[in-house]
């Protein structure tokens, strides 16, 4: 039989990149779980295929609903599991912690024990998040997986508990469960509430003549190592495929390091408006930001011979022609 893949938060950025990948890459069936009220424009060019049946389904599941867990790892028995679904935007964390803590933390654990008990032998990845880290001082620069935990915001500290989560399960129950700290990575499908791809969708928006052309921004100081989405997939199914080692855990990231604010200007140079101006938006400022998120990515390249393939003016383009092919439908209420 072929193998087996879960994916929770398949209509997510990364776990829509993930089902394009394996479907291309793999001959696995996969299964995509998905809140019955999520979008699915990321994987709306995919849903002939879940329709027919063509190496791809869908089923329905709530991180923080045990039952839920329970029915949908009975339901596909997966030889790979990918959990990728979380509420990840660190600013809506500070708004909704609770609800944070529940979904990241509490629907970690009832994913992984409803695995314990129905699919023990899966190979499990686990996505945390550099978060984790939080603010770091500069001596401790490029920050290797034993950098001491310093979160910055009620999602980055759910994304502690997962990450512990993840290993705990592995040194209790002997799963095969890895659980990685990917850092910043972006591309194609990003959400508007990140900052990367609210630039992109601004700027679009100012090309189409929609709003004028101000960019609103929070803050650009941050040092950033980013990747493109399409090499972090290919980073995670190396993970589970290649000598997955139970209870290990990674920093994932790019080659490229910037501030926001030249990122930002990488973005506004592409663009075909010129004089776009930039302005401070206060509302877009976190209470305590994690200033550098620059990782040191030896141990998981050296396990898995893994390098990122694309350039970062590569990823900062397709995500502006991303905007721009959706800017006649993008909302311009809410520009974030």
């Amino acid at each position: 039989m072929k193998p087996k893949a879960l994916i929770t938060g398949i209509t997510g950025m990364v776990g829509s990149h993930l089902a394009d990948y394996l479907l291309a890459e793999t001959d696995w069936d996969i299964c995509g779980m998905a809140r019955w009220r999520s979008p699915l424009d990321n994987i709306s060019h995919l849903l002939v295929r879940a329709n027919q049946g063509d190496r791809l389904r869908l089923i329905h599941g709530d991180l923080r609903d045990s039952l839920s867990m329970m029915h949908v790892v009975r339901e596909t028995k997966p030889d790979y599991v990918f959990h990728l679904a979380a509420q990840s935007f660190p600013k809506t964390s500070f708004e909704a912690p609770i609800e944070t803590y529940d979904t990241n933390v509490e629907g970690t654990h009832r994913l992984l024990e409803a695995l314990r008990q129905h699919a023990p032998e899966a190979v499990i990845h686990v996505c945390a998040s550099s978060e984790v880290f939080g603010r770091v001082p500069k001596e401790k620069l490029p920050i290797n997986e034993e950098c001491t935990f310093h979160p910055a915001s009620p999602y980055a500290i759910s994304k502690v508990g997962t990450d512990l989560i993840g290993r705990y399960f592995a040194e209790a129950y002997g799963m095969t469960v890895m659980t990685t700290r990917m850092f910043t990575h972006t591309g194609p499908r990003r959400g508007d509430v990140f900052a990367e791809s609210s630039f992109a969708k601004q700027i679009a928006l100012i090309e189409r003549n929609k709003i004028p052309p101000v960019v609103m921004v929070g803050n650009l100081q941050s040092l950033r190592t980013f990747a493109d989405v399409r090499d972090a997939v290919r980073a995670y199914y190396m993970l589970v495929t290649v000598k997955p080692t139970a209870g290990q855990y990674y920093n994932i990231g790019g080659d490229f390091s910037c501030t926001i604010e030249q990122m930002l200007d990488t973005l506004i140079s592409y663009s075909t408006v010129k004089g776009i101006e930039v302005k401070v938006d206060t509302s877009r400022l976190r209470p305590i930001d994690a200033d550098l998120q620059v990782p040191d990515t030896s141990k998981f390249r050296q396990h898995t011979g893994w390098q990122p393939q694309i350039g970062f003016e590569q990823t900062m383009r397709d995500l502006l022609d991303y905007w721009r092919e959706r800017s006649d439908q993008a909302s311009t209420q809410l520009v974030r």
